[in-house]
């Protein structure tokens, strides 16, 4: 017992760093990884809170198209997969997951991942409780990898004191600080707060949303091979910005005129610079002038090639970051763009739709619907074709022999619908022959 819960202290101490810093880098907090001490010392307070953040635009382009319509039975069964299928969907619903699935596929994007806590509540309900990534953890099966064997939870009460609950498929132990801790220390500080809760169900009641992740390993963020270009972009959009402090007072330059010097032997400035400050001499040998301006295209250009670089390492489309781009936005060549985005986020809903069906399984045994539900989560479409591109599909299969029933009904009419055409178009040649 103590093993295990050192075990998940250390857990939670090993990837606290990772998640912190997905949430810094997600909500615009960056480092300035590129700047020297220089730049630091004269414009690190001006623009230590500057970021073009594009880390939210990576995990967002995926998280938009993981929409889950319900859930139906691997191997349908007339009324009784209908029954199932229903009860999947009540329990969706009371749970208001349409929301918080939004929730748990942003946790997992963003950090890497995310977990879901089921239980009866007092009226014995199947309750879904979203986790965020910092406050739980698994442990898999090194022998059946992908098989979770414990988990715990950690989170601090009101009264302040750590509380720590190790769950496995027999049983929930439960564990707090003596005192009010601010910080999850080692596995001694925690001692048991009550009798072991049974787990009547033998399965460990917490589902893991890893994202991108190896076998039996934990996910990764959406963005982590991003954030490096990131700190690169913010670079040049800052030394973009002061070129630009510079280029709007530009420097002006004196010659032919004497120099002043102080009682103690230092040159004197003869002129004061300024708007609404005049140079003048008397001297007709002196000449004004100043210094040409630098070109901020090339600033630009490392700024878009940034952005260019993060779409392709992320696989996300370009247009997601520069959406003000009509050339992106074509029918060919928004489909050529994301051919690789729509194959991640297929990788992506197959790996979180086996979760959302174990999740799902779990719950309609909690409720002692079904001991073993096997259950397939239905997403919507990520690429949606219209309903021309529907219709000039169908009349393709046409011309290679598809009767004109089945092709009525993939255009979406109902049976009856189907009925009457068909009898109104052999009526249309009948009569077209009697008047001949």
């Amino acid at each position: 017992m103590k093993e295990h819960l050192q075990e998940a202290v250390e857990h939670f101490r090993a990837r606290t760093a990772r998640y912190t810093r997905a949430e810094r880098y997600y909500a615009g907090d960056h480092d300035l990884a590129f700047a020297t001490d220089k730049f630091k010392n004269a414009f690190g307070s001006l623009f230590r809170e500057f970021a073009l953040n594009l880390c939210p635009a990576i995990c967002d382009a995926v998280r938009d198209k993981l929409r889950i319509t319900g859930f139906s039975p691997d191997q349908p069964d007339g009324k009784a997969g209908a029954a199932l299928a229903a009860a999947a969907g009540r329990i969706w619903t009371a749970n208001r997951m349409r929301l918080r699935a939004g929730e748990v596929h942003k946790e997992a994007l963003k950090c890497g991942d995310a977990y879901m806590i089921v239980w009866p509540d007092d009226t014995g309900r199947a309750a879904l409780y979203p986790n965020r990534a910092s406050t739980c953890t698994v442990t898999y099966d090194e022998e059946f990898p992908g098989r979770v064997i414990r988990a715990a939870k950690y989170w601090r009460s009101p009264d302040r004191r750590i509380r720590m609950n190790i769950l496995y498929p027999d049983r929930i132990e439960k564990f707090a600080t003596e005192r009010p801790a601010d910080i999850l220390s080692d596995g001694a500080a925690l001692s048991p707060a009550g009798p072991p809760v049974p787990n009547p169900f033998g399965v460990v009641p917490v589902f893991h949303f890893a994202n991108n992740a190896d076998i039996g390993a934990f996910g990764r963020s959406e963005f982590e091979s991003a954030v490096p270009i990131q700190d690169g972009l913010n670079k040049s959009v800052l030394d973009m910005l002061v070129a630009m402090e510079y280029a709007a007072y530009r420097q002006r330059w004196a010659s032919g005129i004497e120099v002043e010097y102080d009682l103690d032997g230092r040159p004197t400035t003869p002129f004061t610079a300024g708007a609404d400050h005049v140079w003048m001499t008397s001297s007709p040998d002196t000449k004004f002038g100043d210094f040409n301006a630098s070109s901020l295209d090339q600033f630009i250009k490392v700024k878009d090639g940034f952005r260019v670089d993060i779409a392709s390492v992320t696989g996300t489309p370009l247009h997601y970051f520069t959406p003000g781009s009509d050339a992106l936005r074509t029918g060919a060549g928004v489909k050529r763009n994301e051919s690789r985005f729509l194959a991640k986020v297929r990788d992506r809903q197959e790996a979180f739709g086996q979760v959302w069906s174990d999740v799902i399984a779990f719950a309609l045994l909690v409720e002692g619907i079904a001991d073993d539900a096997g259950l397939l989560t239905r997403w919507e479409d990520p690429a949606p074709i219209s309903e021309r591109e529907v219709l000039e599909n169908i009349i393709l299969k046409k011309q290679i022999g598809l009767p004109d029933q089945y092709a009525l009904s993939e255009a979406g009419y109902g049976e009856a619908d189907i009925k009457t055409m068909l009898a109104a178009a052999r009526k249309g040649p009948e009569r077209s022959t009697q008047n001949k």
